[in-house]
């Protein structure tokens, strides 16, 4: 038996993106239909939708349609959309709970915290769903403290990084680096450092591009292989 093509993935995405839930699950579903096919590492990248949210945040339908111009009816249309898509995934997206939008600088301080481990992970899912199951706000510490402690990090740990500017810099390096790499819109899915999937897209366009990524790593030369 061959031993399945060992593929980086690079998961840029933002806490407050409900497509990269999306794209997250939909990968995911993807990769357990590829189970001995396809073994992959998932490293979640850090990008903010909002960089400059304030304390407290915004109002979501407010903020939709000062960004991106939606009125009522499109900004309704849309979530309906999502939780449709979320349903179907397996993830509750529970728009009546996600009144508002927040900034998300200090979950990526503490994503990056567990970066290369499989903590990183549960963490990303326990904060999507604090915030559009819960309708939490993923920008106040005591929630951070919580959901950090869910997802098996330790207590202490967490609150030093939160009380502190730790891995402000690092965070912020990794954000210009991506946008240095022409990704401007979340999620983007980079498979092996070669390919690029973008938005939340059905598990099927996952497993074709989860395949043809898998055939190139094999036919790589070693020295080339992530």
């Amino acid at each position: 038996m061959s031993t399945p093509a060992a593929l980086r993935i690079d998961f840029v995405s933002d806490v407050s993106c409900p497509w990269c839930v999306i794209g997250l699950w939909s990968l995911e579903a993807a990769l357990s239909q590829l189970a001995g096919e396809v073994n992959a590492e998932i490293h979640f990248q850090p990008f903010e939708l909002n960089p400059d949210m304030g304390a407290g945040g915004e109002n979501i339908e407010e903020h939709i349609a000062r960004k991106y111009g939606a009125a009522p009816a499109q900004f309704a249309q849309s979530q309906e959309m999502i939780r449709a898509r979320g349903a179907q995934l397996g993830f509750e997206f529970d728009m009546a709970k996600r009144r508002r939008i927040y900034n998300s600088f200090d979950a990526h301080r503490l994503l990056h915290s567990v970066a290369g481990t499989d903590k990183q992970r549960e963490l990303k899912r326990a904060l999507f769903k604090a915030y559009f199951t819960d309708g939490r706000d993923v920008s106040d510490h005591a929630v951070l403290r919580e959901v950090a402690a869910s997802a098996g990090l330790d207590a202490q740990r967490t609150e030093q990084i939160l009380a502190s500017n730790e891995f402000a810099d690092e965070v912020r390096a990794q954000e210009r680096l991506y946008q240095a790499k022409g990704i401007h819109a979340v999620p983007s899915v980079i498979l092996d450092d070669r390919y690029l999937v973008q938005g939340g897209q059905p598990v099927e366009v996952f497993v074709q591009a989860l395949r043809q990524a898998g055939r190139e790593h094999a036919r790589a030369p070693r020295s080339e292989r992530a």
